[in-house]
């Protein structure tokens, strides 16, 4: 393994890890939050015990990404040194904004989960709060800074260095919208959708008397939460994927056709469903192809051109195949997810408030099955954002070849982070699986 291949495959199995934890860490303190507002609302303690337990997890999640995110910024130095040399002083102000941010919700978890009895309610609620908004500007300051990298902006390239930096326009980049609203309303999706499949995995499958009426009543309101949450976030998710497509069709083209398997420019280009595209007769087979649709989309005008790959030189081609396959997943989960959403909220527009009960059986196994799709999208996202980029680690300004370290033995470290990334995934699968155990028989413990 080159070197160059064994540092991206760190970076590679680090942000696939960390990303899940961060996703987590922006919808999760809102879903207590609201279930914390319903108990003092209603004065129904279900919703004091769901807060409660929420919580917990809530700690253990952000531990875990704390120690994930650390790793990560420690890689972008060792690994990739003249990036930072080049990129620190542009990308350094939403850096230090999230580290403001995180400092903010590790304060304010503390004050949740330690504050039960020692503050007043409302203060409880508040710190709550602070915990999800600081959660969420974490994440879009961190995704404002990869937004940089695939539409550089706020410098001029003097020599071969960057000059005259002005880092709010580098944080007002082009990418910037696009990307945040996309990766903060796929994190509320995601987790209010996974949350949302467990309780609806234990109602149906304790629909009958082994469970009790109490334990009903809490996978119910847990429930009720999590699709308070990951529905409009679902529905939301396929417009805000479309403002990213029509980022991606003015800014890089190359991207776009990669994601398509498009290799000659079209004017009324075809949107392609699933294919697989052989680089070698430039042709992407097997797919079944909507007229017009791509140039539809991506520039609202079904007559517009899409420009093809054979227009960019081969060597600043990504990995086409990748590209396309984790692309098609990406859509096809994210659309799946869309629909159970829209199917369980009809469900609840009919019944005039969202309540589900364990009758609706096939509700509740949709919703058992998509519980992984929002984390799954979010990692074939990424591989779309990152791979696609390729051979570019700042699009059109510095190849991912000429910023990685020249310290021999990548492999190395590679191997002892994944290990660790291993280790760390079990600690935590047995951590939550104690809690849904826990949960989920909570009636034989009283």
């Amino acid at each position: 393994m080159s070197n160059l291949l064994a540092a991206r495959s760190q970076m590679a199995v680090s942000l696939a890890f960390h990303i899940i934890f961060a996703e987590v860490g922006i919808a999760m303190p809102l879903m207590m939050t609201i279930a914390e507002w319903r108990w003092l609302r209603t004065s129904d303690g279900v919703y004091l015990e769901l807060a409660k337990r929420w919580a917990k997890g809530t700690g253990i999640l952000f531990a875990v990404g704390a120690v994930s995110g650390t790793v990560l910024s420690f890689e972008l130095g060792l690994l990739w040194p003249t990036f930072m040399r080049h990129a620190g002083a542009i990308i350094g102000m939403p850096f230090s904004l999230e580290g403001f941010a995180f400092f903010t919700e590790a304060i304010f978890l503390g004050v949740y989960l330690y504050g039960w009895d020692r503050i007043s309610p409302r203060a409880h609620l508040t710190a709550g709060a602070l915990v999800a908004v600081s959660g969420a500007l974490s994440g879009i300051f961190v995704v404002i800074a990869n937004a940089w990298m695939n539409a550089p902006a706020g410098f001029r390239v003097v020599d071969g260095q960057p000059v005259d930096v002005d880092p709010l326009a580098a944080m007002a980049n082009p990418a910037a919208l696009s990307q945040t609203i996309h990766m903060t309303i796929a994190a509320y999706a995601a987790t209010g959708l996974a949350v949302a499949g467990i309780h609806a995995h234990v109602l149906r499958r304790r629909s009958g008397a082994a469970l009790s009426e109490a334990m009903a009543r809490f996978h119910r309101a847990a429930l009720t939460v999590s699709l308070l949450l990951g529905i409009p976030a679902a529905i939301l998710q396929p417009i805000s994927g479309d403002l990213s497509a029509r980022f991606v069709g003015r800014w890089q083209p190359v991207k776009l056709a990669s994601m398509e398997g498009q290799f000659e420019s079209v004017a009324g280009a075809p949107l392609r469903i699933g294919g697989w595209p052989n680089v070698r007769s430039e042709q992407t087979r097997f797919a079944l192809e909507i007229p017009r649709a791509l140039s539809l989309l991506a520039f609202h005008d079904p007559n517009a051109v899409v420009r093809g790959l054979k227009e960019f030189p081969r060597d600043e081609w990504p990995p086409v195949p990748v590209v396309h396959v984790a692309f098609q997943v990406m859509v096809a989960l994210g659309s799946t997810m869309a629909l159970v959403a829209i199917w369980a909220a009809g469900v609840a527009l009919r019944r005039k408030r969202l309540h589900y009960e364990a009758t609706d059986r096939r509700l509740l196994l949709g919703l058992t099955i998509i519980a992984p799709f929002g984390f799954l999208a979010t990692e074939a996202g990424w591989f779309v954002t990152e791979v696609g980029r390729q051979p570019w680690i700042v699009f059109g300004v510095l190849k991912t070849r000429d910023a990685v370290t020249p310290m021999p033995g990548l492999i190395v470290p590679f191997l002892a982070v994944t290990c660790l990334y291993c280790s760390l995934g079990i600690v935590v699968v047995w951590l939550l699986w104690r809690q849904i155990v826990r949960t989920s028989g909570m009636e034989r413990s009283r």
